[in-house]
């Protein structure tokens, strides 16, 4: 293991990264059936799903420890499976099958990128800035997402989002997980993140905010999954819709994967020198995803959780990979995880993600608007693309009116076009 992932050299040991495995999968774990539940609404049934989301995020996991080291968990990303079910199956009338058609062009085209020099010069092109603002954007939305997840934070029809009663049972539960982990982690205590998952658990099943009297131990079917797996259908693939299709996954895979990346290798890793092998894994992940029958992948927010445990190294990834493999056999056990036992984690880390919001300078408009909108409108749209499209689109029509074009590359006057066209095709 030392000389596969270089442990010694990351400063790292296989309890460490086995505990930041087992730290990722209980954080990403839940991803396998809600990706299910979504890709359902496309006209598969569930089971298939769940076998094909599973199976991808384990080569996903495989690819990204193997290639570049790192450790990330690659799954079906989510926003990008509602993109795949609701606009391109439902709304733009390709079926299932030829939609993971799509899946697997998108995966070649952005493995052609990824593996050229246009990925150093889109990378080279974004500001370190907008950079920074897109791990600040991510680090609140996971924050939205933790604050969602443990109730604390809900719908109103006339404020939109206000607090939960602060008097329910599960909210309180949550809060004293929270302190729970909080302190764990303010300690560095070896696993505090899974000694709270599971402490979480168990309370919850004590004081039953958790069913388990219908729990038992199935092995899933296969025979349905033959639908879905290597059974991509290119038969539109002279349509424009097609395209069209194709063109948006790989436009959000792309850089959605750019920023993620650059939080979690860049701003937390601190090895930038990883980012275009993860790069090159995600692609080709995302080729698997369509082979095996669901949405593209991408570096998973919920695997920060494993680098914040202390992850270094693709044993991480390889550890989560096979536990997600096992969780076939388990997953009516892994329901149980009551979200108020995974919101905290989400919280802590989306409070890792801000740091970098010294390096941005407010004092000048034309940086600070840009940034500003990518910040706030990657939570409040719950889309990291459409947050990235809208800061990228600003700073260069900014730096247009300041006067300021010399700070303006060409690559990025072309990926401004490209979101606009992003956003054109989207409402066609």
């Amino acid at each position: 293991m030392d000389k596969l992932f270089k442990l010694k050299e990351h400063k790292t040991n296989f309890k460490t990264e086995l505990i930041a495995g087992l730290t990722s999968f209980f954080a990403a774990v839940y991803i396998v059936v809600v990706n299910a539940s979504i890709l359902s609404d496309g006209g598969i049934s569930q089971e298939p799903l769940i076998i094909a989301t599973v199976l991808a995020s384990f080569i996903g996991c495989l690819l990204v420890a193997l290639i570049s080291n790192s450790p990330l968990v690659i799954m079906p990303g989510m926003g990008i499976n509602a993109l795949f079910t609701y606009t391109i199956v439902l709304g733009m009338g390709l079926t299932f099958n030829q939609a993971l058609g799509s899946v697997v062009i998108a995966g070649l085209l952005f493995l052609i990128i990824a593996m050229t020099p246009l990925s150093n010069i889109l990378d080279n092109a974004i500001p370190n800035s907008l950079k920074e603002s897109i791990t600040i954007g991510i680090g609140l939305f996971i924050t939205f997402l933790g604050l969602q997840k443990s109730g604390l934070i809900i719908s109103d029809p006339s404020t939109f989002v206000k607090i939960g009663e602060l008097s329910n049972p599960r909210i309180i539960f949550f809060i004293f997980i929270f302190i729970l982990t909080v302190i764990l982690f303010a300690k560095n205590i070896p696993g505090s993140f899974l000694i709270s998952i599971i402490t979480g658990t168990i309370i919850a099943i004590v004081f039953k905010f958790v069913d388990v009297s219908n729990l038992n131990f199935t092995l899933p079917n296969f025979s349905e999954y033959e639908t879905i797996l290597f059974n991509i259908d290119l038969s539109e693939i002279f349509n424009s819709k097609f395209w069209i299709a194709t063109f948006s996954l790989t436009l959000v895979l792309l850089f959605e994967n750019i920023g993620l990346l650059h939080g979690q290798i860049n701003g937390l890793l601190k090895t930038p020198e990883k980012q275009n092998k993860a790069l090159n894994a995600i692609a080709l992940s995302t080729i698997a995803c369509g082979l095996f029958g669901t949405s593209p992948s991408v570096s998973t927010v919920e695997g920060t959780a494993g680098i914040a445990a202390g992850g270094k190294t693709g044993l991480t990834s390889l550890i989560t990979g096979f536990l997600l493999l096992i969780s076939l056999l388990f997953i009516p056990f892994i329901n149980i995880i009551p979200n108020e036992v995974i919101a905290p984690i989400l919280i802590i880390i989306g409070s890792l993600m801000i740091k970098g919001i010294v390096h941005i300078d407010f004092n000048d408009i034309s940086e600070a608007i840009p940034n500003f909108l990518i910040i706030v409108l990657i939570p409040l749209t719950f889309s990291i693309i459409d947050g990235i499209a809208f800061g990228f689109i600003s700073y260069t029509i900014m730096k247009i009116a300041t006067k300021k074009n010399k700070d303006i590359s060409f690559s990025m006057y072309i990926i401004s076009v490209i979101f606009i066209i992003y956003f054109v095709l989207n409402t066609i």
